[in-house]
């Protein structure tokens, strides 16, 4: 198995970045084009957790964009052969003490690259 095809990394940065500007915008459509749309996706968030592609529709519809200023850093992708890959970031938002973290693994189905699992959770900085 080949790790990190630069073509595949690229796809997949690609899509992680469409994503991260839907999540910036509220952007419902584009959040649930790029997530697994099965019975069998699920989302870990900071306080949540959705199991499905029903309830992760409707936490989505709920909660609207993330708060502004959203500034990710250390984002890392590791792409495993040609459909698969894992992606890592962590993120800040002006004035708060916590520390993002984020990670999605895609994988990519019927030719589009998607996100099965993902899973986010927050930490004191100091931690």
């Amino acid at each position: 198995m080949e790790l990190n095809d630069p073509t595949i990394l690229a796809q997949v940065e690609a899509e992680f970045r469409r994503y991260e500007a839907a999540l910036i915008a509220g952007d419902v459509v584009v959040m649930a084009e790029l997530f697994w749309s099965s019975p069998l996706v699920t989302r870990f968030g900071a306080g949540d957790y959705q199991a499905g592609e029903d309830e992760l529709a409707r936490f989505r519809a709920q909660r609207g964009a993330v708060p502004t200023g959203r500034d990710l850093d250390e984002t890392r992708i590791v792409a495993f052969g040609q459909d698969a890959a894992v992606v890592t970031t962590l993120f800040r938002y002006p004035g708060s003490t916590k520390l993002g973290r984020q990670s999605q693994t895609w994988i990519r189905i019927d030719g589009a690259w998607q996100v099965v699992h993902a899973h986010v959770s927050q930490i004191d900085e100091a931690t």
